[in-house]
């Protein structure tokens, strides 16, 4: 499914929101997550934090009634492409680093991370830790011989 640029600002729209609820100070910053979730049958997309309050909401006009059996599967690479084009929003957010925005279901189940956010770390997919594991068992048998 491709989405017009009417849908990515409407995304947008809604980040900037919830960037705009987050105002402490660099001493009390808070320690959380955003989790994003899409109703298919509205449209809606809601944003929270990891107490479950919601931070914004928006409809996106595009995903109102949209029954395609592939929509959460469509979802990650538009929620990710928003985010991402607000890096520097979220470089200056007055949250604890790491945090990571995610995409969860309707019954509130993690789907997938969308972004993570860290000083020195930016993690766009999964894609880029894809073998990670793999890499570092080998690294240690390697040391250990």
């Amino acid at each position: 499914m491709k989405y017009t640029e009417q849908t990515l600002n409407q995304i947008q729209r809604a980040l900037r929101k919830t960037a705009s609820k987050f105002t402490a100070s660099p001493d009390n910053m808070p320690l959380t997550d955003i989790y994003l979730q899409v109703k298919q049958d509205s449209g809606e997309l809601l944003v929270y934090n990891d107490d479950g309050d919601e931070l914004t909401r928006c409809v996106v006009e595009e995903w109102i009634g949209n029954t395609d059996e592939q929509f959460y599967v469509t979802l990650p690479p538009v929620l990710s492409a928003a985010v991402e084009n607000l890096k520097e929003t979220w470089d200056n957010l007055p949250i604890l680093k790491p945090y990571s925005f995610v995409l969860m279901g309707e019954d509130r189940e993690t789907l997938t991370d969308l972004y993570l956010v860290d000083d020195d770390l930016f993690l766009v997919n999964d894609d880029l830790m894809e073998g990670l594991s793999e890499d570092l068992d080998t690294f240690f048998d390697e040391l250990m011989r």
